[in-house]
């Protein structure tokens, strides 16, 4: 009998809800084979079994929270005919990790992977450097006690929580929105379930989305703006080369992808948008990682293509693809969502032609590529049909003014407008 515990999906993760069973009690079960879907507040995760066998036993329900390193179900590593275990090379990594529920420290070789250079050339994790933001923090001035004198989160939260930074202004900044935040609220009446009604438990993943969300609009002063992109140019052009695109990539060539690259531009033209409110002073970010809004089952998620403006159409069309696909497939990590600096949102994909997008924080803006529809057009005083596409743009008014932010709007209109010239 083998017991298969709550993996930790990431460093800062001490708990996690278990969304759903992909098995029941008496199912054949093959090692690496997906066994059960786990919820955290960032990322919604298929968890293989590390074991093959028969699950005897399932100790966690749907929609419990346990802690990490709890027991969640049992495996009778009995031989089962007709279970086999794939060789295990042929597993990721990240997930072989989380199967196994080692400890984040006991993980260098991966964690080092993740880790991101510092202004000092020291090395720290992208949750190590979002706290330092967050909580406005000189890491040279915290000790690690990681492997290596390595600095780990839980390091980042006791120097914080020592006060040593308590009285910065983005501390106290910090502290007055999450009071705001979570100041108690007079709950709006609810009529209870009638006859025929369908009770839904709230995901864990839901539960997220809802809290970031609120937290969005009551702490940041959100304005919108939208123009109109005549896109016509580039529509004859993709039909012209989607076929020998995917054929020579091996992925579709979307709008999307070409949308992130005119983004990307504007920002290298505009990088106060690429930016984030820090109390006493705004951040522009050096990098651009445009962070993907992703429709999934039971929400939305947001993956980050870090770097975005250093790649080729061709290297964020794949990059976007393979987000896309590991979203909806349950794979992806912390990692995968960490460190956007602003967020492209495809809801045209879904028939929208004017939407009013909530920031995803710390970022200071979003913009939404809308669905294109063919529309009579005004062109040296002549009408005509054309393809328009509107693009819509909510910023943080504390980071950015209407003038700012019109003028990044155009510049990404400019570049659709001339695509693939611009």
């Amino acid at each position: 009998m083998a017991t298969v515990k709550m993996p930790q999906l990431g460093e800062t993760v001490t708990e996690g809800t278990v969304g759903r069973w992909l098995k029941k009690v008496g199912d054949p079960v093959a090692k690496y084979e997906p066994l059960l879907e786990v919820e955290t507040d960032k990322v919604a995760s298929e968890i293989p079994s590390p074991f093959a066998g028969t699950l005897s036993a399932i100790h966690v329900e749907e929609g419990t929270t346990v802690p990490v390193g709890a027991a969640v179900c049992e495996i009778s590593e009995s031989a089962v005919e007709g279970v086999a275990s794939p060789p295990a090379q042929s597993q990721p990594v990240a997930v072989t990790a989380a199967t196994t529920n080692l400890a984040a420290d006991a993980r260098p070789a991966a964690s080092d992977r993740a880790q991101g250079a510092g202004a000092d050339g020291v090395r720290y994790s992208p949750v190590v450097r979002r706290l330092a933001r967050e909580h406005r923090l000189d890491l040279r001035q915290v000790s690690g006690s990681g492997r290596g004198g390595r600095l780990t989160a839980k390091d980042v939260m006791a120097h914080v929580e020592s006060g040593v930074a308590r009285f910065s202004p983005a501390a106290q900044t910090a502290a007055s929105i999450t009071a705001h935040a979570t100041a108690p609220v007079k709950p709006v009446p609810v009529a209870p379930p009638a006859a025929g009604d369908t009770s839904v438990r709230v995901s864990q993943m839901r539960k997220t989305i809802a809290e970031h969300m609120v937290l969005s609009k009551t702490t940041v002063p959100h304005a919108w703006s939208m123009v109109e992109a005549d896109v016509t140019d580039l529509v004859t052009w993709r039909a012209r080369e989607k076929d020998a695109f995917k054929a020579a990539e091996g992925v579709n060539l979307t709008f999307l992808p070409i949308v992130v690259l005119a983004v990307c531009g504007a920002l290298r033209e505009f990088p106060q948008v690429n930016a984030t409110w820090a109390g006493d002073r705004i951040i522009l970010r050096k990098q651009i990682n445009v962070g993907i809004a992703v429709d999934i089952e039971d929400g939305l998620v947001v993956p980050v293509v870090r770097d975005a403006d250093h790649m080729s159409l061709s290297g964020v069309a794949r990059k976007v693809s393979e987000l896309v696909d590991k979203a909806r497939s349950r794979k992806l990590t912390l990692e995968d969502m960490a460190d956007g600096t602003i967020t492209v949102d495809n809801t045209g994909a879904l028939g929208s032609i004017a939407s009013y997008p909530i920031i995803n924080p710390p970022q200071a803006a979003i913009i939404t590529m809308e669905a294109i529809v063919k529309r009579p057009w005004v062109i040296n005083d002549a009408i005509a049909i054309r393809s328009i596409m509107n693009l819509c743009l909510s910023l943080d008014h504390r980071v950015l003014d209407g003038s700012v932010a019109s003028r990044f709007l155009q510049s990404v209109k400019r570049r659709l407008e001339t695509y693939p010239a611009a």
